[in-house]
């Protein structure tokens, strides 16, 4: 089951993988705007989404309890051997599966944030469906710290996963790249204030003061005219919005920068845009944050600086751009680190999890009377 954010790429990564492994996988999740029920092959849609404000992101969430009979008799149809639920405290689809649920159930906590006010709030109906989790994933420390604050207990870790295999020395540059124009990228949706790209414009003209012809290469949704006032008052030039962009694409714009810049400002549970570029084999400059130093050791994978704090950032950058021998080192050593993260590997976790959870499910009595049908 999905829910929000990067944890829909997540689950058909590892759904793939485990197909390639021979498994039988069915995906549950919202629908979208439609609502209602969709099913296809291998999928159900349920419910229709709402999306809020949450974490300085937007979060997609189903409060369709109409289709509850419908969860359940899904459930019971397909009397699945593991049900594996991704952030289960989100609503209202993953309670409606695991209250009729019989199967080894597993979930999977994504989230990082300073606080979650309404787990405090429905702490106790929420220990209550966690109480049905017979083994529990997070996705990083910073994740599980976050999560067992709440709901206190035994967390394996398991990263996120990259294909790795789609970076590389491999993937062709566009013609561009090599004009001798320094290339700083960022990835992600810059309009949301947690991204911290905001620090980056301000940093841009102090990196111009060194490298003159830098550019500042930005790929990702958002409204480059929100930033109209910012960039005038300071002066920003030489910025590129691509938008979205394709997998491939993607890959090339990584090939083709010299540096990855991720100014994130905190509530990152995961350093999706540092692991990327590190595949990559390029030199990443980043803020120092829980999230982001669970995949990159400072001065080894990328350089880490003070977040919320554009001089920093500034120096952080002007550092590696300076320095050629610098950007190969931590270019050498991130494509070494971020195989870690490879889907192969990060699958075998996921399933060595559910062989101990199955473990833990043979002394925990509530199913019998789902398996009976009540």
């Amino acid at each position: 089951m999905a829910q929000s954010g990067g944890v829909p790429e997540h689950v058909t990564h590892l759904r793939d993988e485990f197909r390639r492994l021979g498994h039988a996988v069915t995906v549950l999740a919202p629908r979208g705007q439609k609502g209602g029920m969709e099913v296809s092959d291998g999928y159900y849609g349920i419910g229709r989404t709402i999306t809020i404000p949450g974490n300085g992101s937007r979060m997609r969430l189903t409060f369709d309890v109409t289709l509850y009979a419908d969860v359940k008799a899904i459930m019971k149809r397909e009397r699945f051997d593991i049900v594996h639920l991704h952030e289960p405290l989100m609503p209202v689809l993953p309670y409606m599966v695991l209250l009729n649920s019989s199967a080894v159930n597993v979930g999977t906590f994504h989230a990082y944030s300073g606080s979650m006010p309404w787990y405090s709030a429905l702490k106790p109906y929420m220990s209550f469906v966690l109480s049905r989790l017979d083994g529990r994933i997070a996705v990083s420390p910073p994740a599980r710290d976050f999560v067992n604050h709440y709901f206190e207990g035994n967390y394996d870790i398991v990263p996120n996963g990259i294909d790795v295999d789609r970076y590389g020395d491999h993937v062709e540059p566009f013609p561009w790249a090599n004009d001798g124009v320094p290339r700083v990228l960022f990835v992600g949706r810059f309009e949301e204030s947690r991204k911290g790209f905001r620090y980056l414009l301000r940093a841009m003209p102090l990196v111009k003061q060194q490298f003159p012809s830098a550019r500042l290469l930005v790929l990702g949704a958002g409204r480059p005219e929100k930033f109209g006032a910012l960039m005038e008052r300071y002066g920003v030039t030489d910025v590129e919005f691509n938008g979205f962009v394709s997998l491939e694409d993607k890959a090339r714009y990584y090939a083709s920068c010299d540096v990855a810049c991720a100014p994130s400002t905190g509530n990152e549970s995961f350093g999706y845009v540092l692991v990327e570029p590190m595949a990559a084999g390029k030199a990443v400059v980043a803020t120092d944050i829980p999230g982001y130093r669970s995949v990159a050791t400072p001065d080894r994978d990328a350089v880490l600086v003070e977040p919320k704090d554009s001089q920093a950032l500034a120096l952080g950058l002007v550092r590696v751009l300076a320095d050629r021998d610098l950007r190969t080192r931590l270019g050498a050593q991130g494509r070494i680190s971020a195989q870690q993260f490879a889907w192969t590997r990060v699958a075998a976790q996921v399933l060595q999890s559910y062989q101990e959870a199955a473990e833990r499910a043979r002394h925990a009595d509530w199913r019998t009377d789902i398996r009976q049908g009540s």
